[in-house]
């Protein structure tokens, strides 16, 4: 997909941003015209973003050479704060667009699961993403300002998948966060919005046995695997004007997976 340079005078929070789809998501938003600001609990991978990033060829027109790395656990209200006052000071202004991509696995059977492992997965991927959309929420009230939140979920938050409850619940939690969020925030202007990846070619998925990666390609009906990158056109596209009388939308990128 080309691009339109939809985001110009956008500034894109990501979070999750130092691998997998939330680099994708920034990269995608950097060429559309955005700012970034790459958001990752491992700074050196938000630094390496925001380096691919500037190092990138930009469109013609695009910004560049402007984008910054932050670090921060979004699991934590106070790391996640003081992430938005970082990147408010840093750059004059709140993030009109935010996207949460930070998340983790912690796999086992329910007769099996740590209390501990479900803590862990809950915290990051739902308790995560309702501090930065409440942080990022709050600044744009204040602000005045219009936005677009999107939220990374999954497909396994609408169908279940063995062998991950714990993260399962958490992005079937996500898609009610956010589609209660679009109801709440929609008088102030801003629009939040789900993206419910299938199975995607990430460091996360790449810890499945081969086994298993074979079985699911034949429950594809496109036959292959989503790349990181069919993620962020999404993303994209919903960060845009192009969507903007659209919210609380769940759009399931999976190549007909349980379609």
């Amino acid at each position: 997909m080309a691009s339109q340079l939809r985001l110009r005078s956008a500034l894109a929070l990501v979070t999750g941003a130092g691998s997998g789809i939330g680099r994708a998501v920034s990269a995608r938003l950097a060429r559309e015209g955005a700012t970034v600001a790459a958001c990752d609990v491992d700074g050196t991978a938000a630094q390496e973003t925001v380096r691919l990033l500037d190092g990138s060829r930009s469109e013609e027109g695009a910004p560049g050479g402007n984008h910054a790395a932050f670090q921060a656990d979004v699991s934590e209200a106070r790391a996640t704060r003081r992430l938005l006052e970082k990147v408010q000071a840093s750059f004059s202004r709140p993030p009109s667009v935010v996207v949460s991509c930070a998340g983790i696995t912690r796999d086992e059977f329910l007769l099996h699961m740590s209390e501990d492992d479900w803590d862990q997965v809950i915290d990051v991927n739902l308790k995560g993403i309702f501090l930065v959309t409440q942080a990022a929420a709050q600044a744009l009230v204040s602000s005045g300002c219009h936005g677009s939140i999107i939220n990374i979920s999954s497909i396994v938050g609408k169908v279940g998948n063995i062998g991950q409850i714990n993260y399962a619940a958490s992005k079937a939690g996500v898609i009610g966060l956010t589609q209660t969020a679009a109801r709440e925030l929609g008088r102030h202007g801003i629009r939040c919005n789900s993206v419910l990846p299938g199975f995607i070619a990430t460091p996360m998925t790449e810890k499945m046995p081969q086994k298993v990666k074979d079985k699911v390609i034949g429950m594809i009906p496109m036959g292959h695997w989503g790349n990181p990158e069919d993620v962020a056109d999404v993303v994209a596209f919903l960060a845009s004007e192009d969507s903007g009388y659209i919210t609380g939308a769940s759009v399931e990128v999976t190549g007909g997976l349980f379609m």
